[in-house]
């Protein structure tokens, strides 16, 4: 028996909902469109469905819209056919019923971090350990310390203990082989780096070593050092050095391809610091590219830092991007629509209405709340008294009417700022949502992007709370909600358009208090 599909929706989003299941037939299943009676799809709840649901079609699945608050395991049982969420925007379906309707394991990965913190001697041992937990939650597995030239380094060997306290692997990154194999004798994981010269350090010390060559083109010594270490029967890595842009970068990416070919199985650490700090050019990028680079030479570990402000989050860029690229490799796919995390800038459908039919929608309203679209044309902003279109946001405002009202001003300008964003990079825009940057920006970590998102805890009778309108009295009740003016029954006051005003004396959101 095939399966049929109801999608419940509203009356707004009606029309362009079978638009788009038209768009994207022959589906592997038969379905029906049914409007709930309400007029934007996105104010759904569980409870509401419940009670206005009376029939299903006989489907064998119900889809909701994205935004559906309340528990749908619970309604899921009293109808007796499961119920899912879909997608926040109506344009996404195709890609929902397709490869993105399963949400990638993002949490494996096959190469090491090494963080650098350059100035660590220069920093005191709790300014070393913030950094280190920073580094930490950006996505490092090891703290690297680094020494500065003619620089005094006392606490090292505190810093050290301090960080291995804490829970962190340590390695120690100088020039000096007098520091070096300080930092060995207190502990340290990792010394960065020895060359042939000076592998007498690792017969001293316990510490992994990270080989280069004697001179960065030299590339005998550096086979020459790895014999010896492969001799001694010791653990280590090799980093051939990538040059910076235009120093010799293709030149270093060869040394590492030759050396790969050469050694099939031998650890191989690439420093990508030289490209992400001494290029001005956004970072996300780079390290998506050098991690495709890392992924196809089955480059083992990276040392990364973060300086230069523009690099600022590189180290979580970087964690993410080895996430990817793992993903890609395992799955023999390219890295292509799995996850918009290193996607900052630009979207691949930024623009997901036409002016077209944001204008068969605003014409579909009969309430004065606001509502904002961007297009390739611009910026659109339109109630029941018409629809407004510009490229600049201080061309808008004249067609508000809001001169008046400096609260509901202020949102507005808000929210046509992110409008105008959104339009000139070419991205999203959702009205009442803060722009999607990825892992540009403090968010959720990388292992919490890929985890399934949890649905909003049931509301009981209890939890709704009461609003009073501090000029007139009148009293909004999340649980009765306006269904009159739009807003239905069990709409939270967060989840109440932030431009609604009282039905009694206009006053606006701002001027009502919990009781």
């Amino acid at each position: 028996m095939a399966e049929h599909i109801l999608f419940l929706t509203g009356k707004l989003a009606e029309a362009n909902l079978r638009r788009v299941l038209t768009a994207i037939e022959p589906l592997p299943f038969t379905y029906e469109v049914h409007q709930l009676g309400i007029s934007v799809a996105g104010l759904m709840t569980a409870e509401m469905i419940k009670r206005r649901l009376t029939d299903t079609k006989q489907a064998t699945r119900i889809i909701v819209p994205g935004r559906c608050r309340g528990d749908l395991s619970l309604l899921s049982q009293d109808l007796g056919i499961p119920i899912e969420r879909g997608t926040d925007d109506l344009k996404d379906l195709p890609e929902f019923f397709g490869k993105g309707r399963v949400k990638p394991d993002l949490s494996q990965y096959d190469v090491l971090i090494f963080a650098e913190i350059v100035d660590a001697s220069q920093r005191s041992i709790d300014a070393v350990l913030k950094r280190a937990d920073y580094y930490r939650q950006m996505g490092a597995n090891v703290i690297d310390l680094g020494c500065l030239p003619d620089t005094p380094f006392p606490h090292l060997t505190d810093c050290i203990e301090a960080l291995h306290a804490q829970g962190f692997k340590v390695s120690v990154d100088s020039m000096q082989t007098e520091e070096l194999l300080r930092a060995g004798k207190a502990g340290a994981d990792y010394l960065l780096s020895l060359k042939e010269s000076t592998l007498w350090i690792a017969d001293e010390v316990a510490a992994t070593p990270v080989l280069i060559p004697e001179q960065p083109d030299d590339m005998d010594s550096l086979y020459r050092a790895i014999a010896s270490m492969q001799q001694r029967q010791r653990a280590f890595f090799v980093d051939p050095i990538l040059d910076p842009i235009p120093f010799g970068f293709t030149d270093s990416l060869v040394r590492y391809h030759s050396l790969r070919r050469k050694l099939p199985d031998v650890p191989i650490m690439m420093g990508i610091g030289n490209i992400t700090e001494l290029t001005d050019a956004d970072t996300a990028g780079m390290n998506a590219l050098l991690m495709g680079i890392i992924n196809e030479l089955n480059i083992n570990a990276v040392l990364a830092t973060e300086v230069s402000q523009h690099a600022r989050r590189a180290i979580r860029e970087a964690d993410f991007a080895r996430r990817l690229m793992y993903f890609a490799k395992t799955h023999q796919s390219l890295p292509k629509g799995v996850h918009r995390g290193l996607v900052s800038l630009h979207e691949k459908k930024p623009f997901p209405d036409s002016l077209e039919e944001i204008t068969q929608l605003a014409q579909a309203v009969r309430d004065p709340s606001f509502r904002i679209q961007i297009s390739e044309q611009g910026i659109h902003i339109y109630n029941r008294d018409g629809l407004h279109t510009a490229q600049n946001p201080f061309d808008l405002f004249p067609q508000l009417n809001v001169t008046t009202d400096g609260s509901h001003a202020f949102y507005l300008g808000v929210e046509t700022a992110r409008a105008q964003i959104a339009w000139q990079l070419g991205k999203r825009y959702n009205q009442d949502e803060e722009l999607q940057w990825g892992v540009a920006v403090e968010a959720s970590t990388t292992q919490q992007y890929c985890q399934p998102v949890a649905a909003p805890a049931p509301m009981t009778e209890s939890n709704y709370k009461t609003y009073r309108c501090k000029m007139c009295g009148f009293l909004y009740a999340e649980q009765k909600g306006l269904p009159d003016a739009g807003i239905p029954a069990g709409t939270l006051w967060e989840d109440v358009p932030t431009d609604w005003f009282c039905p009694l004396c206009n006053a606006s959101k701002t001027d009502f208090k919990a009781i």
